[in-house]
């Protein structure tokens, strides 16, 4: 009877970690594929559940990678003036826009901004973030304990990499840019 105990708990903690992981992980679909990226809840729960319950909403669907700087990073997430199937759709503002939600206090952590980590986009103000993304191309540690790390591609980044570079005397402003097809 112990042993069918100790089986079953084992079966059990497997199954239980594995539902955990799965909730944790997400796939933005862009117009070359899928990209499939490990959120970190336990770091940033705050900024993990506002991703979640804008991509549940459907918020991040048409929304454009309007800042993308070769060799740094491609910046997206601007729902309200850079989400391309909406009526507030604005290229020139976008990046300027973001939720109908409150801005999140900062989750800063010891994370490092290495190849395909997600972290929050925001103003000057460390507790500004709302809904604004960005996706590194390269090691950034400038940004490091800045910015909130949220996640981070563990599979598709050579996808990342086909995103449309914005022009590097215009930091980055994208025309005709690339958009989110899909995140859940």
């Amino acid at each position: 009877m112990n042993n069918f105990i100790t089986k079953f708990l084992i079966l059990f903690f497997i199954l239980t970690n594995h539902t955990i992981a799965e909730e944790n992980i997400m796939i933005l679909k862009l117009k070359d594929g899928d990209i499939k990226i490990e959120l970190f809840d336990k770091v940033a729960p705050n900024h993990v559940k506002r991703i979640k319950q804008l991509a549940e909403e459907g918020k991040y669907d048409g929304v454009v990678f309007h800042r993308v700087i070769d060799g740094f990073m491609a910046q997206t997430g601007d729902v309200k003036f850079g989400n391309s199937s909406n009526d507030d759709f604005d290229l020139k503002r976008a990046g300027q826009g973001g939720s109908d939600l409150p801005d999140l206090k900062e989750e800063f952590s010891d994370l490092p901004h290495q190849r395909g980590t997600l972290s929050m986009a925001r103003s000057q103000n460390p507790n500004s973030a709302n809904s604004q993304f960005f996706i590194c191309f390269k090691e950034s540690s400038f940004l490091d304990r800045q910015y909130t790390v949220f996640g981070k591609v563990i599979e598709g980044m050579e996808l990342v990499d086909k995103i449309k570079k914005g022009d590097s005397d215009d930091n980055g402003s994208v025309t005709d840019p690339d958009k989110i097809i899909s995140f859940k």
